[in-house]
């Protein structure tokens, strides 16, 4: 296989058959969502599936969330990240965009030189929402992306960024259009069907993955991520709130 067609595993087996077989290695991936619909989750679950079943040592980086609370998270879920740290198998690393920008561009810096020495493989950025802090000049704001996109690629590392919206719909329109400068974007929801909360996920895109177009219930629980059947025969999934196709207004039907 050639290194443009290798896939890295995300270690979510229903995800990666929605994939084709998995992320085009060195590619960025967005994970957009809600507060607390689980995109850090997300994240943790790469990192830890790649160390423990691929042998991809990881890293994860914080901007918010100090790494004791990671931990606890991660423990909640089965993953005993302070173990795989010892082992030098994934870091956490809390620090600020800034920081972690002009690091990520110094061949000689502390972060340069831990992601040569332990050979990362996976990263997590989380949140690239507080990238929004460095520069208020949306053109700045795309050069920091591609700066940030550039320098993980240049390091050949597979990477998660995690940003946190409160849109319906299925597009990020925002500032520095961060959308267009990753490789793919998985978009999680909260959404009402039938007078339940539920979560859904879909991939928005995926550059050379012919990837499956569905959304998918998902639910987190000991051991992460599970992702259960397509929804089917709903309408406005992403909007929040489905109705069933057959109840359509006859508006919507095209009449």
């Amino acid at each position: 296989m050639s290194k443009s067609a290798e896939r890295v595993k995300t270690g979510i087996d229903r995800l990666d058959a929605m994939l084709d077989g998995g992320v085009p290695a060195g590619s960025s991936v967005l994970i957009q969502g809600a507060p607390g619909v689980g995109k850090t989750t997300f994240g943790l679950q790469f990192l830890y599936e790649g160390a423990i079943r691929y042998h991809e040592p990881g890293l994860f980086v914080t901007f918010e969330e100090f790494p004791v609370s990671l931990y606890r998270d991660a423990q909640a879920m089965g993953w005993d990240f302070k173990e795989l740290e010892r082992q030098r198998r994934v870091r956490v690393v809390f620090t600020s965009p800034e920081i972690f920008l002009a690091g990520l561009q110094a061949p000689e810096s502390l972060i340069a030189e831990f992601i040569q020495d332990w050979n990362v493989r996976r990263a997590v950025i989380d949140s690239v929402s507080l990238f929004k802090r460095v520069t208020t000049d949306p053109v700045r704001l795309r050069e920091v992306y591609h700066h940030l996109v550039n320098g993980l690629k240049r390091e050949g590392i597979t990477s998660f960024l995690t940003v946190e919206d409160r849109m319906q719909g299925m597009t990020l329109e925002e500032e520095g259009r961060l959308g267009y400068v990753v490789d793919g974007i998985i978009l999680l929801r909260y959404v009402e069907v039938e007078s339940a909360m539920q979560r859904a996920l879909t991939i928005l895109k995926m550059r050379g993955v012919n990837h499956d177009r569905g959304i998918y219930r998902f639910s987190i629980g000991a051991g992460g991520i599970q992702i259960h059947e397509r929804f089917t025969n709903l309408e406005g999934i992403l909007s929040g709130t489905s109705y069933h196709s057959q109840m359509m207004p006859a508006k919507k039907r095209g009449r």
